[in-house]
C-alpha cells in the first residue's frame, strides 16, 4: 500500500473517525458485559471479544451499517453451548462461525436475503427481543424496588415508541 492510497483510504476525515470509534467504544462496553452475562461467561471474555472484533474490523474495513460487535442472537445461542461444553467450544464455535461467514460473503449469499419476507424480518427481530428480555428476568431479583421502577419505566418508553412505529 502507498502513502497516496493510506491517505485516501484511512486519513480522509480523522477527527470525525476518532470521535466515531470513542463513540462506538463507549457503547460496546456496556453491550459486551451485558452479553456476556447472558451467555453464561466472565464479562472480561466478552471485553477481550469485542476488543478483538473492533480491531479486525478497523484493519480488514468495515461499511456502513457494518454490525461488528457482540449480538443477542449469539449470546441466547451460547448460554447452553457454555453450560454444556465450556469455554473452549465457545470459542471454537466463534471461529467456526467466522468461517461461516467468510464463505457466506465470498458465494454472495447476503443477496438470497430480498427473499426473505419482512414479515419473517419482523418477527425474528420481536422474538429476539422477547428472548433477551426473557434472559435477563433473573437479574431482577433480590434488587432494590427502585431497579423495578426503572425497568417499568424503560418497558414503557419501549412500548410508547413501539406503538409510534
Amino acid at each position: 500500500m502507498n502513502i497516496a492510497t493510506l491517505r485516501r483510504e484511512w486519513l480522509v476525515n480523522p477527527q470525525q473517525d476518532i470521535l466515531a470509534g470513542a463513540v462506538v467504544a463507549l457503547a460496546l462496553i456496556p453491550e459486551a458485559i451485558a452479553f456476556s452475562i447472558i451467555a453464561g461467561v466472565d464479562p472480561q471474555v466478552g471485553l477481550y471479544a469485542s476488543f478483538i472484533i473492533a480491531v479486525v474490523t478497523s484493519i480488514f474495513g468495515g461499511r456502513p451499517g457494518l454490525i461488528s460487535a457482540a449480538t443477542g442472537a449469539m449470546a441466547l445461542l451460547m448460554v447452553h453451548l457454555v453450560k454444556d461444553h465450556g469455554l473452549p467450544y465457545l470459542f471454537a464455535a466463534g471461529i467456526l462461525t467466522g468461517i461461516f461467514q467468510i464463505i457466506f460473503g465470498y458465494l454472495k449469499l447476503g443477496r438470497q436475503l430480498k427473499y426473505v419476507p419482512r414479515a419473517a424480518m419482523v418477527g425474528f427481530v420481536n422474538a429476539l427481543a422477547i428472548l433477551i428480555f426473557l434472559a435477563q428476568l433473573p437479574q431482577l431479583t433480590n434488587v432494590p424496588i427502585t431497579v423495578y421502577g426503572m425497568t417499568a419505566v424503560a418497558l414503557a418508553i419501549n412500548l410508547y415508541l413501539a406503538a409510534i412505529d
